[in-house]
């Protein structure tokens, strides 16, 4: 005999409490048929007018409930916490490990069977799947799908690359105001995440690569109709998931974290996949640490889009998606399950690439060994990574005079100084931004270039922080240096006019003072007070681990499959 369902504790019992959970649901026009032991299906949907990279996601919501009640499900929709990243202050990752927690004890306190996460912007998927890994109920995602192409005097653009291109011209002279207000207007032209290789689309690949969404689920334009039919087909396909109890723990392997690193170094993937992976992996209980990155630092670039080419995600989608970028890494990709049930080797079964300059093949890539690089030294004694296929090459390998900021609000109010004593070998320093610091770990580690370098033609400059960066955004930064300086860090102790040494290649990050000299400002140091002291920001503050953890809370790490069994009445 077989287990019963676990929404059969909320809506089969023939008592008070079963009375209770039935007669109030069927107030929205739900039969008796439909309590009656099938599997129930949460949609876990982050759909808000405030998350435009979200705003499709009510018309997914209604092809998933088409296939559920094809496949003999009962499907029900619930929002949870929306992250925009566009929109929110001080940085949408503050509030990711909140969202994560609004996914957990959702799924967990209502009587459902198997959720489908509909997410999309950057903080939305990462969020979901680390709250679905801690309850490990049988789980599948649908992305919202890249916008379309941008457009702007007849050329494509995209979305947050274009963005810091233009400002930079604007600051340079070399566009003109009305120019950047006019590219406004087209660059954002349907609903769907940034159409470049951002971390939304980053996720979405890496999510499709690790099994945890169907095959062509990363690229299909949001406004596409193959994207509400791959809904719908997912919606059957949880129903049968819940009936094979297809868990999380069954899919997100070791493995498959390996070949999503392989996945995100071969699309040129944002590098807060990074932090994402590590925080998801902590949930599932894989041991993965930023060492594991490194596999990913041999694999060649072979997809041509911005930020590190020039194409975007709908010329992505038509020369092929994931099943042909996965196809071309087959070699590198180990043995993994998937929500399919089969090994991941049937994503990329029989596809083909329809267009060299956008997806390169293995043996003659876009670039060689461009993927994500861990650094470390006694400026990161924990680790930093820097994007060699967003970067200079020639800056890959650099030693030059710290330019230090200590606050983003210095940085803002200086950057443009005429008389800011920096020269193009420069290396730029920001301080206290990340995770305890800002608080939040924001997207500002690309910082803008100074003003009279720009007027100079400088277009690049090593920069180092405790910050992240936009998937959409390039340069050679290095990011997320670990302890970062809030929590004490080498960072904290960088004077304007030390030395720093920067090896790609060898992976080292070397402040060039003398420990004792670091040891006598370290006995002067103080850190900051905090920024907020109250509410969600303080429990942020008081609990979010460092980057190389990926940020989550020390406390959230790990996952509870324990059934609640006490009643509500």
């Amino acid at each position: 005999m077989s287990k019963p369902r676990r929404s059969q504790a909320w809506y089969g019992g023939a008592d008070k409490d079963g009375f209770i959970h039935r007669s109030w649901m069927k107030n929205q026009g739900f039969p008796d048929h439909v309590f009656d032991g099938r599997p129930i299906i949460g949609i876990c949907n982050t759909w808000s007018e405030l998350t435009p990279c979200n705003s499709g996601l009510r018309e997914l919501a209604e092809g998933v409930k088409r296939g559920v009640w094809e496949a003999g499900g009962f499907p029900v929709e619930f929002p949870v916490m929306s992250l925009g990243e566009t929109q929110m202050k001080p940085t949408a990752m503050m509030f990711r490990n909140l969202l994560a927690m609004d996914v957990e004890e959702s799924i967990r306190a209502y009587g459902i069977d198997g959720v489908v996460l509909l997410g999309g912007c950057d903080k939305t998927t990462p969020g979901q799947l680390m709250g679905a890994a801690s309850v490990d109920l049988p789980t599948i995602v649908v992305s919202s799908g890249p916008m379309l192409n941008g457009k702007w005097k007849g050329k494509d653009i995209g979305s947050g690359t274009d963005v810091w291109k233009f400002s930079e011209s604007v600051r340079a002279g070399d566009l003109s105001l009305k120019e950047f207000m006019d590219a406004e207007t087209g660059m954002s032209r349907s609903k769907g995440v940034c159409m470049t290789m951002g971390t939304a689309s980053t996720m979405a690949s890496i999510v499709e690569a690790m099994g945890m969404s169907l095959p062509t689920n990363a690229a299909l334009p949001a406004v596409d109709a193959r994207r509400m039919a791959l809904a719908h087909m997912t919606g059957k396909r949880i129903v049968e998931m819940v009936e094979e109890d297809l868990k999380p723990s069954d899919v997100m392997t070791k493995e498959s974290f390996q070949n999503a690193i392989c996945a995100n170094a071969a699309v040129g993937g944002s590098s807060n996949a990074v932090i994402h992976l590590l925080a998801i992996a902590g949930r599932v209980g894989i041991d993965l640490d930023l060492d594991a990155f490194e596999l990913g630092g041999s694999v060649p670039l072979l997809v041509n889009c911005m930020p590190s080419g020039k194409y975007l995600m709908e010329d992505f989608c038509y020369a092929g998606g994931m099943p042909a970028v996965m196809a071309e890494i087959k070699g590198l990709l180990k043995p993994a399950n998937t929500i399919l049930g089969r090994d991941i080797s049937a994503y990329y079964e029989g596809a083909e690439c329809y267009n060299r300059d956008v997806i390169y093949a293995f043996d003659e890539p876009l670039k060689p060994a461009a993927g994500l690089r861990v650094l470390r030294g006694n400026l990161a004694v924990n680790g930093a990574i820097i994007k060699p296929s967003a970067a200079t090459k020639e800056l890959l390998e650099h030693e030059g005079e710290a330019y230090v900021f200590e606050t983003i609000e210095e940085l803002k109010a200086t950057i443009d100084d005429p008389d800011l004593p920096v020269t193009k070998d420069s290396i730029l320093v920001l301080k206290g931004c990340g995770p305890k610091g800002y608080p939040g770990m924001p997207e500002v580690g690309n910082m803008p270039i100074p003003g009279k370098l720009i007027t100079q033609g400088v277009t690049d400059m090593v920069r180092v922080s405790d910050a992240r960066m936009s998937g959409t955004a390039f340069g050679t930064v290095v990011l997320h240096v670990s302890p970062e300086a809030q929590a004490g860090g080498t960072l904290a102790l960088v004077k304007t006019g030390d030395r720093i040494r920067l090896s790609a290649s060898k992976g080292e990050l070397q402040l060039l003072v003398d420990d004792t000299e670091l040891a006598l400002r370290r006995a002067n140091w103080q850190p900051d007070p905090p920024h907020y002291v109250r509410g969600y920001a303080k429990l942020y503050i008081d609990h979010v681990m460092q980057a190389e953890h990926g940020a989550d809370f020390d406390f959230l790490v790990g996952k509870d499959t324990r059934p609640v069994t006490r009643e509500s009445h």
